[in-house]
């Protein structure tokens, strides 16, 4: 059975992009968006392993998101926000890609406390004809150098680089630097908090 996840959140752009970016690291999963809390009432509302949901509708449904709580992950933006929900599971939508990246990938290593069901299934390993030398590569690309970089800590010339670059994008059809780094983490290439 697939996981369903359910996205509240009235900023269209923010929903849009949360929808695709769990979409990406969730692939067996049903992401549903909901723009307001009355439209997830108007559809099954207890069937979701997950809820994200925005802050003020978090505010405003309190005693349902409440009823959830092991299964609610309130996106937070600011200071203010995230001290005023203490001891709610948050996720700072302010952070930048690959922070936000490693704090979904987090929910997943460490669970929520009490959670009944996992943010994301177990992975087999996947089959794949990446060289040691491309996960290498995959490996320093994740932590954060740059082609340079990476040149010069495998004793590589730059074009090397971004051959196994090229090759590593074509061979796992992931063009974003996220999806690398998803892949890396649920591959075990790399630990989440090393990132």
């Amino acid at each position: 059975m697939k996981p369903e996840i359910a996205i509240i959140e009235p900023n269209t752009l923010a929903l849009l992009g949360l929808q695709r970016l769990i979409e990406e690291i969730i692939p067996v999963a049903t992401v549903r968006a909901f723009r307001s809390f009355s439209e997830l009432m108007d559809d099954t509302p207890d069937m979701y392993a997950h809820y994200f949901v925005a802050s003020q509708v978090y505010f405003e449904h309190t005693t349902f998101f409440l009823e959830r709580r092991p299964k609610s992950i309130v996106l937070a933006s600011g200071e203010c926000t995230l001290s005023q929900l203490g001891g709610i599971t948050t996720l700072n939508t302010q952070q930048s890609e690959h922070d936000l990246v490693k704090s979904i990938l987090q929910l997943h290593n460490h669970g929520h406390h009490h959670a009944h069901q996992p943010l994301l299934p177990p992975q087999a390993p996947a089959e794949h004809d990446l060289s040691p030398r491309e996960i290498e590569v995959l490996v320093l690309l994740t932590r954060g150098f740059i082609n340079k970089e990476i040149a010069d800590r495998l004793n590589i010339s730059l074009t090397t680089v971004i051959t196994h670059r090229k090759n590593i994008s074509e061979k796992l059809g992931i063009k974003s630097l996220s999806g690398l780094t998803i892949y890396a983490v649920m591959r075990g290439y790399v630990e989440v908090d090393s990132l």
